[in-house]
């Protein structure tokens, strides 16, 4: 595997997906190689929490379409790539509400960025249980600060700046891709 993504999802007040955002990164460096922008019609006018960052900063959609089209050129864009592997921050989420990406290997990378004996970066006073795992704080935002020491970071909640920031959360880890096997769901 030379290629792999990371995925975020955005959903509506009814839980329906609204936006996609993903990104082909490179399974050595963790160099962002190539993202796609989906937004989803109907659902994008049903309202959700994060509707105000569909368009955030400008972003503009690579599709702005119906679900079918955009999970169609989704699965061509990583067959492109022929990335098999599908990472995402509490992955159960997003793979609950994308069935069409099943076929994939998922992994959370909140399994390895919450957990003391794999982020080195978590403070001596922060909270775990007997699992090493962060009581409380262990959230993208949360985990971004801790990693990259930037206190103002906040995460924008827009499926591709999400996707991204997921992806350089993997790479401050600074664990080869093969640590993620213990975190396949």
């Amino acid at each position: 595997m030379s290629k792999f993504a990371v995925i975020d999802t955005e959903t509506t007040w009814g839980d329906a997906v609204m936006s996609v955002g993903i990104v082909i990164a490179d399974t050595m460096t963790f160099e962002l190689v190539d993202k796609r922008y989906y937004i989803l019609t109907p659902f994008k006018d049903h309202g959700g929490m994060y509707t105000d960052a569909l368009y955030t900063n400008g972003i503009k959609p690579d599709l702005e379409c119906s679900r079918e089209k955009a999970m169609a050129e989704l699965r061509h864009f990583l067959s492109d790539y022929q990335a098999t592997a599908m990472f995402a921050y509490n992955a159960a989420f997003d793979y609950r509400h994308l069935p069409e990406l099943r076929h994939l290997d998922w992994y959370d990378i909140m399994k390895v960025a919450a957990y003391r004996q794999h982020n080195h970066s978590i403070p001596d006073c922060a909270e775990c249980y007997g699992t090493g795992r962060l009581k409380r704080g262990y959230g993208v935002e949360s985990v971004y600060r801790m990693l990259s020491a930037e206190l103002e970071y906040c995460e924008l909640h827009n499926a591709l700046t999400d996707a991204i920031d997921e992806l350089t959360i993997m790479k401050l880890l600074n664990h080869e891709i093969n640590k993620y096997a213990l975190a396949r769901i």
